[in-house]
């Protein structure tokens, strides 16, 4: 008993085979172009390395200029604290010490030579020599 279908697919409620619907392509299991490229912005600001408004008026006040080689080895001292576990941070580099928000990536505070004497860090986890 072969059962006859109309001609056409006006009777199928469903999209063919093969063909995903708007709403199955737009998920939570796959992502929107826009949804994906927000997340990407979002990561690359998260790896660069900032300077507060405090650290770049400190740099500024003290005649402190960073090469972009000293910068890159900063933003390497940054990761390798994250990578152990580090929150707040002071990194030595040079004559120079520059206080750290690790997860944020930003710098803090700048100080060099004669400014760290008699200074006292508080709230720090980890040091790193550069």
């Amino acid at each position: 008993m072969n059962k006859t279908l109309p001609i056409g697919l006006s009777h199928l409620s469903q999209p063919p085979i093969g063909r995903p619907t708007h709403s199955a392509t737009h998920s939570a299991a796959h992502p929107s172009f826009q949804e994906e490229l927000v997340k990407a912005q979002a990561t690359l600001r998260q790896e660069e390395l900032h300077f507060s408004q405090h650290a770049h008026k400190r740099l500024s006040e003290r005649g402190i200029q960073l090469s972009e080689q000293e910068i890159d080895q900063l933003n390497e001292a940054v990761d390798k604290v994250a990578s152990k576990g580090g929150q707040q941070s002071v990194i030595m580099m040079r004559d120079l010490a520059f206080v750290v928000n690790i997860p944020n990536k930003t710098v803090i505070t700048a100080m060099q030579g004669e400014q760290m004497k008699e200074n006292i860090f508080t709230n720090i986890d980890s040091a790193m020599f550069v």
